[in-house]
């Protein structure tokens, strides 16, 4: 599921092969629609549709001239990054913590 708060995309609940179209579908629409940020501190369960979705949105942002960051990761999609070798494309979408007060 994908709720909205200002600029940021709330995601939560599974994010698996399942339901994943419907949400990719859905984070695009919120991306055309002005999101920047995608917090994933809501996900329970994911798989590597996850990792393919949060690729493809970043993708639409910056078809769109924009960056797109990630917040909240679940420490399993940082282990599926780093398994396909695009861990480092997720952690430039990061936020640095220095710049936030």
């Amino acid at each position: 599921m994908i709720a909205r708060d200002g600029e940021r995309m709330l995601v939560s609940g599974a994010v698996t092969l399942d339901g994943v179209a419907a949400l990719l579908e859905q984070g695009r629409t919120q991306i055309l629609d002005g999101a920047r940020v995608v917090d994933l501190a809501g996900v329970t369960e994911l798989d590597s549709s996850a990792l393919a979705m949060l690729l493809a949105w970043m993708r639409q942002a910056k078809s769109c001239n924009r960056e797109l960051a990630l917040v909240g990761f679940p420490e399993g999609l940082t282990a599926i990054a780093r398994l396909y070798g695009v861990d480092g494309l997720l952690t430039a979408a990061q936020p640095d913590p220095a710049n936030h007060h």
